[in-house]
């Protein structure tokens, strides 16, 4: 497959403003998700990552591609590799949102690249969001996103990285089909290998439903925040290594490294899913 990546840099440079608001119905939502208090008052801080619930785009029926993502060509660029993923994020935390305000996030494109991976090629694409409320630069994000060929077959479980040794902390999450139900409707996600598995098994390859990024990386930035006793965040990264099932039991773990919580996820049969650092 040949892929134009000079035409597709001509992507970069490229904008989208979103505006939302931090509403108290949402966000009970998202509390109740998460097993949280459902208490919350008008002006209260944000949690560091919940802006990921908010500015999804209004996509009609024919917007959407066979997989349940919205077709790219527009503001992302439209590479003719039909897998695509978020990859991992580096966030900074300037000032924390408030509830009950209006936010405004710009988007702009900042770097297109293509690379041969031990899949096939790759697209490589890096966003960056800054995110503003009555007037202050309050987030940061550097999103990356990946763009895979298509499956041929069954894709076996790959090898995974070895995950770090001296946990202090650990948890075990349940991924079960009602909860990536859930976590797709709240976060307007309506891409099939979350939800739909034949679709998942037929045509992308993969042996079950697959559990998203995002929600793993806000396990692992809730463990640390608990950890930490809800101290401020200054700033958290993370990227995916090894994608996760539904029904299978994985396990993230924490230990302190001087202001920061290292964190990561560990496959069921051993070796990193995620890995993530959270300063503070």
């Amino acid at each position: 497959m040949r892929v134009d990546i000079e035409r597709l840099r001509g992507w970069v440079g490229r904008e989208e403003r979103s505006v939302d608001l931090i509403d108290f119905k949402t966000l009970s939502h998202i509390r109740a998700f998460f097993g949280l208090d459902p208490q919350m008052s008008e002006g209260d801080p944000l949690p560091e990552l919940w802006h990921w619930f908010f500015f999804h785009p209004l996509v009609a029926r024919n917007g959407f591609g066979v997989d349940g993502h919205p077709k790219v060509g527009d503001f992302l660029p439209a590479f003719d590799l039909p897998r695509r993923m978020w990859g991992g994020s580096k966030l900074m935390f300037l000032q924390p949102l408030h509830i009950g305000a209006k936010v405004e996030k710009l988007s702009k494109i900042i770097s297109v690249d293509l690379k041969q991976g031990k899949s096939g090629q790759l697209g490589l694409v890096r966003v960056q969001h800054s995110i503003t409320q009555s007037g202050r630069h309050c987030v940061t994000e550097f999103q990356d996103i990946v763009y895979r060929e298509a499956a041929n077959g069954p894709q076996g479980i790959a090898s995974a990285l070895d995950c770090p040794e001296g946990a202090v902390e650990s948890r075990v999450i349940l991924p079960d089909t009602v909860t990536l139900f859930r976590y797709s409707a709240l976060t307007r996600n309506a891409h099939r290998i979350h939800y739909d598995r034949e679709y998942a098994r037929a045509v992308e390859g993969y042996p079950g439903l697959v559990v998203h990024g995002p929600f793993t990386a806000m396990q692992l930035a809730l463990f640390a925040n608990n950890i930490r006793g809800g101290a401020p965040m200054k700033a958290f990264s993370f990227r995916g290594t090894s994608p996760l099932f539904d029904e299978q039991p994985f396990q993230i773990h924490a230990k302190p490294d001087r202001n920061s919580e290292v964190l990561w996820a560990e496959r069921p049969s051993g070796g990193m899913a995620m890995t993530a650092l959270a300063e503070y």
